[in-house]
């Protein structure tokens, strides 16, 4: 039985403390919550702890699941890892390449299990749609954006989240990582667009924006981000992936709002277009949010019990997180950013 330690007990913590109540090959040992909230009827009776050194000293887990803010994510992983636990950190790895570099060599260091939170790996969708595209050979264009029109409760957790990471790194380095694997090329060059459209926000932050970034191997990626009461509900997820061969698109939605988190992942239904003609590939059934988050705690164990090499997955949390990173920094400095060098 594997004594699991859950950080964090936002929409995400929820989700994952969930998973492992359910999971016959976890106990939960503790939780951290700063917050002191009712919790649901499953979780209420587990040990809390109000900080995150005291959870990880006296619950001795062999899991850390961290789902806090983005800014605490790299010193949590460390720390739990140099305590000997394994950990499940969600995304972003890290408010920094550095930091993220600094997680990823400290799993490597002491043989701990790594996984970061990137669900989409997890969607039988999503892979499909990877699948597909890598079927049809590169180089690509990747359109893909997730604009999300929030208000009231979402909208005051955008606004805390954006205390720390922009919404083009929050949200952009999942899909950032479905580019990395297609493309499997490196990136070279970044250049990114933003803007402050409220007052409610810090002066040096912004909560709309947007990024090019060009591939080794030819391939050319968008994405696009933004958050707020402000935010267009027209064009707020697009998905298309194009080759010299065909496309690859989401074509079809669920009814939810662009704030819904159970509409971020969800497919729907996917349009292959070849050169010879286009199919329509329906997904019924699709996992909500809660399966996925199953999904990514069933992974972790298993990566445990059955000693599944996570080095690569590393790499890949490092590299998405350093695309999005180079395109907060394009937009802050008005340059284009070279991945293979310094700053144009």
């Amino acid at each position: 039985m594997i004594r699991t330690l859950i950080a964090g007990l936002g929409n995400m913590g929820l989700s994952h403390a969930l998973a492992h109540h359910e999971h016959p090959g976890s106990e939960i040992v503790g939780l951290v919550d700063r917050s002191g909230r009712d919790l649901p009827e499953p979780l209420a009776g587990y040990p809390r702890f109000r900080t995150f050194e005291e959870g990880l000293a006296e619950a001795r887990p062999d899991l850390v699941c961290i789902a806090t803010y983005s800014d605490s994510h790299a010193d949590y992983a460390c720390a739990a890892m140099e305590a000997g636990a394994h950990v499940f950190v969600e995304k972003p790895l890290a408010t920094t390449v550095a930091d993220a570099e600094r997680v990823a060599e400290t799993a490597a260091r002491t043989g701990r299990k790594l996984v970061v939170g990137y669900i989409l790996r997890h969607h039988p969708s999503w892979q499909r749609l990877i699948a597909e595209a890598r079927g049809l050979g590169g180089p690509y264009v990747f359109r893909l954006n997730l604009n999300q029109q929030s208000d009231g409760p979402t909208w005051e957790t955008h606004k805390q989240l954006m205390q720390t990471t922009s919404p083009i790194v929050d949200c952009g380095v999942h899909y950032v990582d479905v580019m990395c694997q297609i493309t499997d090329s490196a990136p070279v060059r970044v250049h990114g667009m933003g803007l402050r459209l409220s007052d409610e926000i810090a002066p040096d932050m912004y909560n709309y924006g947007q990024f090019q970034v060009v591939f080794a191997d030819g391939s050319v990626g968008w994405y696009e981000a933004g958050w707020g009461p402000m935010m267009s509900e027209t064009a707020h997820f697009v998905k298309d992936i194009v080759s010299p061969n065909g496309a690859v698109s989401i074509v079809s939605l669920t009814d939810e709002g662009s704030d819904d988190v159970e509409g971020h992942t969800k497919v729907g239904a996917l349009k292959i277009h070849r050169l010879s003609g286009d199919e329509i590939v329906d997904f019924p059934g699709e996992p909500g949010h809660q399966k996925l988050c199953d999904a990514e705690q069933a992974f972790m164990i298993r990566a445990i019990v059955e000693d599944i090499d996570l080095a690569r997955h590393a790499q890949d949390a490092v590299q998405s997180l350093r695309i999005c990173l180079a395109a907060d920094e394009s937009i802050r400095t008005g340059r284009a950013i070279d991945l293979t060098g310094d700053a144009e």
